[in-house]
């Protein structure tokens, strides 16, 4: 084989090695980094923080939540579910005043229901629900999580780990957007239509507020 033929074979070889790496991103969700920064939002910004920094590692985290779950298509809610959801939402709102705590994880509870009756797993795997959710409702499912780790925060009167009525009332209002998010009217693919951001202004929560909460 002469040496000009080598090189030729050898030019072949790195142009389809550079390929295929060129493909990586898109197996992942055709998304780098910039594009994932734009898709994730402040979720990209938790994510990488949560893997101290190493953004390789938070990028190869959302990746993967997009190449799972980035196909998933919303189901829409019948009317009389979405009045449902609505009236258990009001309820928790009023409990608050009395029960923060108890308020709180009905609010949980509420919110894993109404993702899996949009389509999303299962209530009960919270951590593949909560990436899903993530893909698809990206700017407000932190406070999904934050009402969750409340719920899961410790109990017996040692006050380590322990939420404050305040941070506990800011967690549901937080939740508030990705709860009207689910139950929108508009079902759409679930990439976040931003009708919340209109809707949510409308929602301030009448008594649900500090003046409110007894004790603080």
């Amino acid at each position: 084989m002469s040496t000009g033929v080598i090189i030729v074979l050898i030019v072949i070889l790195v142009g389809v090695v550079a390929a295929a790496a060129a493909l990586v991103p898109r197996a992942r969700g055709g998304f780098g980094g910039s594009g994932l920064k734009r898709r994730f939002g402040p979720e990209y910004d938790r994510t990488v923080a949560r893997h101290d920094g190493d953004t390789k590692a938070a990028e190869r985290e959302l990746g993967e939540r997009v190449q799972q779950h980035g196909s998933l298509r919303e189901q829409p809610l019948e009317p009389a579910a979405r009045e449902q959801y609505q009236a258990r939402w009001a309820a928790a709102q009023e409990l608050f005043v009395d029960s923060p705590r108890q308020a709180v994880t009905d609010v949980d509870q509420l919110l894993g229901e109404v993702a899996g009756a949009r389509g999303f797993p299962d209530v009960e795997e919270y951590d593949k629900q909560f990436d899903a959710l993530s893909v698809h409702h990206s700017d407000h499912v932190h406070g999904y999580r934050r009402v969750h780790r409340v719920v899961q925060s410790p109990t017996n009167g040692a006050p380590e780990g322990q939420a404050s009525t305040e941070e506990m009332r800011e967690a549901v209002l937080e939740a508030r957007a990705l709860f009207d998010e689910l139950i929108s009217a508009d079902n759409g693919d679930g990439r976040g239509s931003g009708s919340s951001r209109g809707r949510t202004g409308r929602h301030t929560f009448g008594s649900f507020n500090r003046q409110a909460v007894k004790g603080s």
